[in-house]
């Protein structure tokens, strides 16, 4: 399950940015919705930023976990039939 990220309820707040001019002229032409575009793609880079650092919070346990199946195996190693 994939926990929120943020409240897709909250209102909408005007920004400015920079943008090359060429890409902006080339996704109009391409009747792209940039503030749709901008958030879809932070909402992945959040994403990727949270799997990163909880991968960083949680790399000791991951490491003793992966230590332990080495040396000892998984519980279902005497029952698989594959």
């Amino acid at each position: 399950m994939q926990s929120v990220l943020f409240d897709e309820k909250a209102p909408k707040k005007s920004t400015n940015l920079s943008i090359n001019s060429d890409l902006l002229r080339q996704a109009r032409e391409s009747r792209i919705n940039l503030s749709q575009a901008l958030e879809r793609h932070l909402v992945e880079l959040l994403r990727e930023e949270n799997d990163r650092r909880w991968r960083e919070e949680n790399l000791e346990a991951i490491d003793a976990y992966n230590a332990r199946v080495e040396q000892a195996g998984v519980f279902s190693d005497g029952l698989r039939r594959f």
